[in-house]
């Protein structure tokens, strides 16, 4: 089966940089939001995405033009009866996104391909909301998604083979890297940099260096180009809180204990660059 038209349901930073890399690949897109003025705000910040482009010649006006063309935008989860493969970018939370699927099931043909961007949660109990399993996987984006190269593929315990090379080749087709994954908590990515990124909260929970000087620390002597506090406010406070929690519980190990000042941050919402506050200062 080839896919020529795509759902993503979740018009947030994630799901219009996801829109944007398909339509630029050559792709229908039907980007979905309960909220209008979200999917109002997601276009403009395609555009002006895009406009950056032609300004720095990479990409013409007229291919700008036909990129945001392909693009529309709904409400509405019907749409997803007319195409070959929806992406889910909801928020991270396994019953938001158990409840999605279960009304995709209702809509979508036998055959379409049903992808959560997910970056910690359970694909096989995602799949168990619908009727057909096989067609259920994971496609998990990095942040920001027209920058970064890699896309961890999932399989559920049902997930076919089918399902997985369309994936697999869709995936190519956008210009990035797969990789694929088991299905355990956490995945590979996000399992390995969360450690990293809760050591370094501990580190300045426990007064050993302050901010700047942990950030420093890794860039100098890691090569990392974002210090791991920089990292966190670039992911969101509360969606490394959300991992750490579901690694927590997953593995029952307590390395994966969320930092008690994480929790603090989170519950102040100092989430990061998104609310214009989190272990740094942010002007939008």
């Amino acid at each position: 089966m080839k896919v020529e038209k795509i759902m993503i349901i979740g018009a947030g930073q994630m799901g219009l940089g996801i829109a944007q890399v398909c339509a630029t690949s050559g792709y229908q897109v039907v980007l979905n939001d309960l909220n209008q003025e979200v999917l109002t705000v997601a276009k403009k910040i395609i555009a002006k995405n895009l406009l950056h482009l032609v300004a720095k010649g990479k990409l013409s006006e007229g291919e700008k033009e036909k990129i945001l063309s392909r693009i529309e935008t709904t409400q509405s989860l019907d749409n997803a009866r007319h195409v070959g493969m929806v992406i889910e970018v909801a928020t991270e939370q396994m019953s938001i996104k158990k409840d999605i699927f279960a009304q995709l099931d209702k809509i979508v043909s036998k055959n379409t391909i049903l992808a959560t961007n997910t970056s910690s949660l359970s694909i096989t109990e995602i799949a168990t909301s619908t009727n057909n399993p096989e067609n259920v996987i994971g496609m998990h984006f990095m942040n920001p998604v027209p920058r970064m190269k890699l896309v961890e593929i999932i399989r559920g315990l049902d997930t076919n083979d089918d399902t997985f090379k369309i994936v697999y080749d869709f995936v190519q087709s956008l210009a990035k890297t797969s990789l694929e994954v088991k299905d355990f908590p956490g995945f590979v990515l996000n399992r390995i940099l969360l450690v990293m990124i809760n050591e370094a909260i501990y580190t300045l929970y426990e007064n050993i260096a302050d901010k700047e000087s942990i950030d420093e620390m890794m860039k100098l002597g890691a090569n990392h180009p974002l210090g791991p506090l920089e990292l966190a406010d670039l992911i969101g406070l509360d969606t490394c809180l959300h991992i750490l929690e579901t690694l927590h519980f997953g593995f029952g190990d307590d390395k994966y204990r969320p930092c008690p000042l994480l929790r603090q941050y989170v519950a102040a919402k100092r989430l990061g660059r998104k609310t214009g506050s989190g272990f740094y200062t942010y002007q939008n």
